[in-house]
């Protein structure tokens, strides 16, 4: 009997609690987030009033006439239209990605290699494994944009922030990388201005790109969109975008591409410009190549950057270091020090000693 007035008074204060909890909901969810739509926080839909919106049926004459109080005035002209204030960043905001920062002090930056994992536990280690930013390989790895974004999501506030490798200069791929929650967006093979100018195009939001302004999990809460002075309003500020010089055709134009506004830091690709130049590190001509960069980056102030292997080459302060695996290896290794390869070496099977 005592048992059953047990189980009766339990069940009274799960029942409470389920209660409690479904009306705890019920207020959240009666407030929804603001939307664009006008409609969506409305309480009577079909009641809001448009002041300023065309009559019905009738023509506005739009194009040739502003509304009163408009700023842009006469007749329409996407020449002349001045960009208005609605997305500006706070007065004093503060840049809020530390790689961005870091690279305005002057500091040396690096980036781990995601190559192939799809792993959030692999991705968020390498994360807080000590490097600035992670980059993650879209270039040369089959992973698709949902397995990318949900590793990002996984740990966003880790030590390294999302960076990724797109595999070319194209709104969607900017876009989905950028939607994602990328912090630093790498893009290859830029061989001339008008490439390089999409590249930064897609990559920043007006008046400066043209990227467009259609959410993502960069605007939640848990990533991006509870900075100071708002994601949308201060990303142009704190996006890195790093383009990269790979051909014969990139060395003729690195000039012109590493001075267009938007553009952080230019990379001398050490494998793809031997692979077009037909010299390998170390020859003359293999040198000249990256000197060519070196040299567009110092005449546009921006920052140089190459593999891990360089970081002593002069003006040289941004790097990809190794891949996960190449990680992994080095850390067992540093880990057990003089311990580490001195497996057993037996005589037969498998793991015998290969001749």
């Amino acid at each position: 009997m005592r048992k059953l007035l047990f189980l009766a008074a339990l069940c009274a204060v799960l029942a409470v609690a389920t209660y409690g909890f479904e009306e705890q909901n019920r207020g959240q969810q009666a407030t929804p987030a603001p939307t664009a739509d006008p409609y969506a926080n409305n309480a009577a839909p079909g009641t809001t009033q448009f002041p300023l919106a065309a009559p019905a049926g009738k023509d506005s004459n739009a194009r040739m006439v502003a509304p009163p109080g408009a700023v842009n005035q006469g007749p329409y002209d996407m020449a002349t239209w001045k960009y208005g204030t609605a997305f500006n960043p706070p007065a004093g905001a503060k840049i809020w990605n530390p790689v961005k920062l870091k690279m305005m002090q002057g500091g040396k930056v690096t980036g781990g290699t995601l190559f192939n994992s799809t792993d959030p536990a692999v991705y968020c280690a390498m994360a807080n494994a000590g490097y600035d930013f992670i980059w993650t390989e879209m270039q040369h790895d089959a992973r698709d944009w949902s397995t990318v974004a949900r590793m990002w999501r996984t740990c966003p506030n880790a030590k390294a922030v999302p960076g990724v490798r797109v595999a070319y200069t194209d709104e969607r791929e900017e876009q989905h990388a950028l939607d994602a929650g990328a912090l630093v967006l790498v893009v290859p093979t830029v061989d001339t201005v008008e490439e390089a100018t999409e590249a930064r195009n897609w990559a920043y939001f007006p008046p400066l790109g043209k990227r467009s302004n259609g959410g993502g999990q960069a605007f939640d809460a848990n990533m991006w969109g509870g900075v100071p002075g708002g994601y949308r309003n201060t990303i142009n500020d704190n996006i890195v975008l790093i383009l990269m010089i790979e051909t014969l055709e990139g060395l003729k134009h690195a000039d012109e591409i590493a001075r267009i506004p938007g553009v952080t830091a230019v990379f001398a690709a050490s494998g793809d410009l031997g692979n077009f130049s037909g010299y390998r590190q170390g020859s003359p001509d293999y040198e000249r190549a990256i000197n060519i960069v070196h040299d567009a980056a110092i005449k546009a102030g921006v920052r140089l950057c190459g593999p891990l292997a360089w970081r002593d080459r002069p003006d040289f302060t941004c790097f990809q270091a190794g891949s996960e695996t190449a990680a992994i290896a080095a850390g067992v290794k540093a880990e057990l020090g003089p311990l580490a390869n001195t497996q057993g070496k037996p005589e037969v099977g498998s793991f015998a000693a290969k001749q």
